[in-house]
């Protein structure tokens, strides 16, 4: 790892955006590195920081090097991903800050990471594409004409068939190189999470529409198709998450496909998050950066945020805290805003 910090950092105008501390949950997701860096495009040689970008396979680096404006969406992407994954999983005792890659390869943890981090790049490749910033692409040009409801398709729809083709180009890269990889559970499993984290986005699109006619009136009325906010597919996938399908592979006659280990369950969609094996014990103290030593709680919540849940049995501490705040501010005639100083108290629960 020190190899490859001092690599980047010898191209100059690099950003650790994240934790330092977060790492990938699998080999396949080591691109999610980019996130630590600045913008490939304002380097000196950004095509060199293709080649020394670490994790990206061959064909990862390719696709760089003919895409050096696409990239920094796929680092805004990766930077997002890993923000949104940390947000969703706040309250659980896996929060998403450290990824042991033995440990969660092949569980629902890592199926979420797969499908938030495609998600993140065919989000932040789309946004590019519709704020101009790209030269492959712009708005969507195929959405365009009336609608039986008597709206007129205009403005910038997003342009998610250009944004989800160049993550699935770029993200499934590793997958799709290995010789072997598609046929795997793993490959497969991963393959179908990151197209999951896509249809997130697809199956999402809203419709923006804008007014126009005399003194505000609704005359005309004009269309967009429009992706939804990352939270909103964060959401989603962290429904998918808890809702997650157990797999295995079964071969039906030349074909290797991804069936419900209990044959009582629905055979899951392109939607559904899969998973091979159980997630780990999080309450263990070998798992580091995840076990539930330091992390704060509450200890009026019988949900996952809990003292009971989050600290595994092992007890809790109880501190109480004092902050002054500014309060009972006035406005006084002309043009002063005044305030009070207050004293307010807080107890904050860490588990043991």
């Amino acid at each position: 790892m020190q190899r490859v910090h001092r690599c980047l950092l010898n191209h100059g105008g690099f950003a650790f955006v994240l934790l330092l501390f977060w790492t990938p949950a699998t080999e396949q997701l080591r691109w999610l590195s980019l996130a630590r860096v600045g913008s490939l495009a304002s380097m000196d040689s950004p095509s060199d920081a293709c080649d020394n970008s670490t994790g990206l396979v061959g064909r990862q680096v390719k696709l760089c090097k003919r895409n050096l404006d696409v990239m920094d969406s796929v680092r805004r992407g990766a930077a997002v991903a890993i923000e949104e994954c940390q947000y969703q999983f706040r309250s659980r005792l896996w929060n998403c800050s450290n990824v042991d890659a033995v440990r969660l390869s092949g569980t629902r943890e890592s199926a979420f990471v797969h499908a938030i981090s495609a998600a993140g790049v065919a989000h932040a490749v789309t946004r590019s594409c519709s704020m101009g910033e790209l030269n492959k692409c712009g708005c969507d040009a195929n959405v365009k004409g009336t609608t039986p409801e008597g709206y007129h398709w205009s403005g910038c729809s997003d342009n998610i068939a250009f944004g989800s083709a160049f993550s699935k180009n770029f993200v499934d890269s590793r997958e799709r190189t290995k010789k072997r990889s598609v046929k795997s559970s793993r490959g497969l499993v991963n393959l179908h999470n990151n197209q999951a984290g896509r249809k997130a986005i697809e199956y999402n699109m809203e419709v923006a529409c804008k007014c126009h006619g005399v003194s505000g009136s609704c005359e005309i009325k004009t269309c967009w198709r429009a992706m939804p906010s990352f939270r909103q597919v964060g959401a989603v996938l962290k429904e998918k998450f808890d809702g997650a399908t157990e797999v295995a592979i079964r071969k039906r006659a030349t074909r290797r496909r991804l069936e419900p280990v209990n044959p009582r369950f629905k055979f899951h969609a392109d939607t559904d998050l899969v998973y091979l094996d159980p997630s780990p014990d999080f309450c263990r103290s070998d798992l580091a950066g995840i076990g539930p030593a330091g992390r704060q709680c509450n200890r009026t919540s019988r949900s996952t945020d809990g003292c009971e849940i989050m600290c595994c049995g092992r007890g809790f501490r109880t501190q109480r805290t004092q902050r002054r705040e500014r309060c009972k501010c006035k406005f006084h005639w002309c043009c002063e805003v005044r305030c009070q100083e207050c004293v307010k108290f807080e107890e904050i629960s860490t588990c043991q």
